[in-house]
């Protein structure tokens, strides 16, 4: 019976966003409370979903922040000669620009952060494609394309926690893991080479100089009502933003209090006069707001799931509808079904939760843990599809999209970077068929 509800709930949740019959905000908070009352968990409610929205309140204020920050440092001009100098090398070229894309994303994705790839990636390029008007979804898609391999790694998270729960080391389950995630990269490639081509159809190679006359007479009419650019200060705010980041891959101070007192700092120095820094705060502040609540908001969704067991309940109830004759496919199983799994329910709740459960099953069909850890990664591609995953809401809110129409735009082609690295690792050995 909780199974069955936690399936109904999952189901119901995910047909109301996607077909836009309630918004994600609304859809995290009332459905897991309605099945939680129908559940008989009236009582217990309250203090399921203080303790979810607690666990996720840090990366919430740090999202917050981040988005504050990074929004100052395009206001003040930061990447302006970065996008200068991208419009040189790539001429006006949207087949260019998108495969640079997927390589800057994929480099800054190295640190296995989602909430860094994506406010580097964004920050660095959005204006690009603004002002080329090319398709805002193709750079959300494509940066989450990277990370979706790049999230394999044991610091981006998934690879931990399924060696803490398997109790395994990295060169049994990470090491096997890298020529794979070699061939998910060059799928990743060839998805941005495939969307720019689309886009280089659609738009052509465009004369820069032509467009860059256009475009800086427009920007200079907007700057004679509001100019908050800072030239004179490119290089202040190039040494903070570094700092930044050297910080976050250190991970020597908590991420919420390093955006918090970057942006302070950054807000500081670029506005001090107390109006200007009012007028900047307002002008990001209905885009923070709108993703710290969503994220907030899952916070609750989360709660509910594990305080009532659902998730465990799941978990066994998938286990159990195995056929016994499938028993020794069960590392191809679990690689595609990982998918799925990650996508409804977090990393934590997954390795965790359903990891152990299934490696235990395997053992009696002579399936190795590191067999099933390496399996149970491969599905990262779909997962930061998820709308639990808070990096992912941190995304959609730069680039100023709906979630719906990046699920729908990339999620046959996140299962197809799965599909890309279980036959390779069929192929290499790395999991057995």
């Amino acid at each position: 019976m909780l199974s069955f509800l936690g399936f109904s709930m999952v189901a119901v949740f995910m047909y109301l966003i996607m077909s836009k019959r309630l918004t994600p905000l609304v859809s995290l908070m009332l459905i897991p409370i309605l099945f939680g009352l129908i559940g008989g968990y009236a009582n217990d409610l309250g203090t399921m979903m203080f303790e979810g929205v607690k666990a996720i309140a840090p990366t919430a204020i740090m999202i917050f922040f981040a988005i504050l920050y990074f929004g100052l440092m395009i206001d003040t001009g930061l990447f302006e000669p970065l996008i200068a100098k991208i419009l040189k090398i790539v001429k006006g070229d949207p087949l260019k620009i998108v495969v640079g894309t997927a390589v800057l994303s994929m480099m800054v994705a190295l640190d296995g952060d989602g909430t860094t790839t994506y406010m580097i990636t964004v920050s660095s390029l959005l204006p690009l494609y603004k002002r080329l008007r090319m398709n805002p979804l193709i750079l959300a898609g494509v940066a989450m394309s990277s990370m979706g391999v790049m999230n394999m790694t044991p610091w981006g998270g998934a690879s931990a926690m399924a060696m803490t729960s398997l109790k395994l080391d990295s060169s049994e389950l990470f090491l096997p893991l890298i020529p794979v995630m070699g061939f998910g990269l060059l799928w990743v490639l060839v998805i941005s080479f495939i969307f720019g081509k689309m886009e280089r159809r659609r738009l052509g190679v465009i004369d820069i100089d032509a467009f860059r006359e256009v475009a800086s007479t427009a920007e200079m009419d907007a700057k004679m009502e509001f100019n908050y650019r800072r030239p004179k200060l490119v290089w202040f705010n190039f040494a903070l933003t570094l700092i930044l980041l050297v910080l976050l891959i250190m991970d020597v101070i908590p991420l919420m209090i390093l955006f918090m007192v970057a942006f302070a700092i950054a807000l500081l120095v670029n506005y001090p006069n107390i109006k200007e820094q009012q007028e900047r705060i307002s002008s990001h502040a209905s885009n923070a707001v709108a993703v710290v609540s969503i994220v907030i908001a899952a916070g609750i969704f989360t709660g509910i799931m594990s305080g009532t067991k659902m998730i465990d309940a799941m978990a066994t109830t998938l286990v159990s509808l195995i056929p016994e004759a499938l028993g020794q496919h069960l590392p191809v199983i679990v690689a595609f079904l990982s998918a799925p799994f990650t996508f409804f329910m977090s990393n934590n709740a997954f390795y965790f939760g359903v990891l152990p459960i299934i490696a235990q099953a395997a053992e009696s069909y002579g399936i190795s843990a590191a067999e099933i850890g390496r399996a149970a990664i491969l599905g990262q591609p779909v997962h930061v599809l998820s709308p639990l995953v808070a990096a992912a809401h941190l995304l959609i809110g730069m680039v100023g999209i709906e979630f719906s129409d990046l699920q729908r735009f990339l999620i046959k082609w996140a299962l197809g970077t799965t599909t890309v690295m279980v036959l390779a690792a069929l192929i290499l050995g790395v999991i057995s068929l």
